[in-house]
């Protein structure tokens, strides 16, 4: 049990769940289920000023929607609670108090004016700023000085001064820093809050972290934290960088992008798999073809010594086609219920449905599946279904619709259709073919006009199944408007 991998996946709360987070949890989730480990879920909140609730409840629900269920932490509990950073406040002073004991960190009274001035003055002189340890050696005078001016200490750890942080990340290779381009770094701001280096040490060396899976952009921060764990004496973790998430334009991923966060991609109508599917492509890179996978297939498959430490490209189109085909596993039933909140904020329905109307929006649903790639394009696809086309504007359309042709072609296919003994797709398309033969109207010149009455459009899915489904009273009143 001892070798047993133990992941974790720890959010800060200032926001809704981006799809970057959710790619690092998907990863750590990954290796938990592929290594049969343990995936722990906690929450980092000491920045109390954009730390909300509802931000750590968006990221709850939007791992539960993606299915990335944890095993510890957050609401499921476990032994080595408690699993926000907020909760724990007694665990990092105790652990700062024995650093201090031990000569290992001190309490730093310099002013933000003294370190700026400091900070320039080595820039100038073409140095890399860091701390010069002006209070590393304090006389308890200096101490009492500082006290009565009412200078609030922060505490700062040791840094040797002449030391190689190095590590063999998991995805970049071997990694080393220069300890003499750290200094002694604060661990403790001086209202008792830790800052982010020193919680996140603390919390996944008590909490047995393993293997630390998480974003590039914390990489500069492995130095500091490797310095934390020598000075607290433990056991360091072995570490795994993966690349950012960039736009189309290959810079980082932002809102001008489009959506970033998980609950947008939700709200449009991504199914969960879809996305974990896609997320798991973005910097991983599967042995073969294959792109399309289950959960299974990517846990079996999933290892971290195939995620390349290149930046991987958010591709919109690419999710779009992983979730169309995930979208056509759908039945007719399971596709409508996904669909169905589209369609009621749109006022196309109201629930509850009687069984006829179910068994029709199914069939409508079902008839415009091929042109949905999420699940909120079936507002658009079934509109013609629901509105009558608006006037038409498009000069080209214009000219189809005024042609002579047209209004012959309608206005006997209307007739036709009327004469019909029963109203199915089968006799819809006989009594079309028998009105192009009696008026000598065919191809685009017969079918453009239909359409256009019906729809508003020139082009679509399969003319005789719209018909039969909008019913012979709205077509034929569609086809006389013209």
């Amino acid at each position: 049990m001892e070798n047993k991998i133990k992941v974790r996946f720890a959010p800060s709360p200032t926001g809704p769940f981006h799809i970057g987070g959710a790619r690092s949890a998907l990863f750590n989730w990954l290796v938990a289920k592929h290594t049969g480990g343990t995936f722990l879920v906690r929450i980092e909140d000491t920045d109390l000023a954009r730390s909300s609730r509802e931000s750590e409840e968006n990221i709850k629900e939007a791992m539960k929607w993606l299915g990335l269920n944890w095993d510890e932490g957050i609401d499921v509990g476990g032994d080595n609670g408690p699993y926000r950073q907020k909760e724990r406040l007694d665990i990092y002073k105790k652990e700062v108090q024995r650093l201090i004991d031990e000569g290992k960190a001190y309490y730093c009274y310099c002013t933000e004016e003294e370190l700026q001035k400091e900070r320039e003055e080595q820039l100038a002189e073409g140095k890399t700023p860091v701390y010069g340890g002006h209070c590393r050696h304090l006389t308890p005078e200096q101490v009492e000085e500082y006290k009565k001016e009412g200078r609030k200490p922060v505490v700062r750890l040791v840094v040797p001064t002449d030391k190689v942080y190095a590590f063999d990340d998991m995805v970049r290779g071997h990694v080393e820093f220069q300890s003499s381009g750290v200094g002694d770094f604060i661990i403790m701001k001086s209202d008792g809050i830790p800052v982010y280096n020193f919680a996140v040490v603390i919390d996944d060396a008590l909490m047995g972290v393993t293997d630390v899976i998480r974003a590039e952009e914390h990489l500069s921060n492995t130095p500091r934290q490797l310095a934390i764990y020598e000075a607290l004496g433990y056991k360091v973790p072995r570490f795994g960088h993966i690349s950012l998430i960039l736009g189309s334009d290959h810079k980082k991923m932002s809102k001008r992008h489009g959506a970033t966060s998980v609950q947008a991609y939700r709200d449009m109508g991504y199914l969960p798999d879809a996305m974990v599917n896609y997320l798991a492509l973005l910097g991983w890179a599967p042995k073969g073809e294959q792109e399309l996978f289950t959960r299974e297939e990517l846990i079996k498959e999933f290892s971290m010594d195939r995620v390349s430490s290149n930046d991987a490209v958010f591709d919109i189109e690419k999710l779009n086609w992983i979730n169309f085909q995930y979208m056509k596993k759908l039945t007719a039933p399971e596709l409508l219920d996904f669909v169905m909140p589209f369609l009621e904020k749109a006022g196309y329905v109201t629930l509850p449905l009687s069984d006829e109307k179910r068994d029709w929006l199914e069939k409508v649903v079902w008839y415009v599946r091929d042109h949905l790639y999420f699940g909120q394009q079936v507002v658009e696809n079934v509109k013609p279904f629901f509105e009558e086309p608006a006037p038409v504007e498009d000069a080209e359309i214009k000219a189809i619709i005024d042609a002579e042709d047209s209004h012959k072609i309608l206005a006997a296919y209307a007739e036709a259709l009327k004469a019909l003994p029963e109203f199915n797709e089968d006799s819809i398309k006989k009594c079309f073919k028998a009105v192009m033969k009696e008026t000598g109207i065919k191809g685009k010149a017969a079918f453009e006009p239909v359409r256009i009455a019906l729809t508003g459009q020139t082009q679509g899915p399969g003319l005789y199944t719209m018909i039969e489904l909008l019913g012979l009273e709205e077509t034929e009143k569609r086809l006389n408007r013209f």
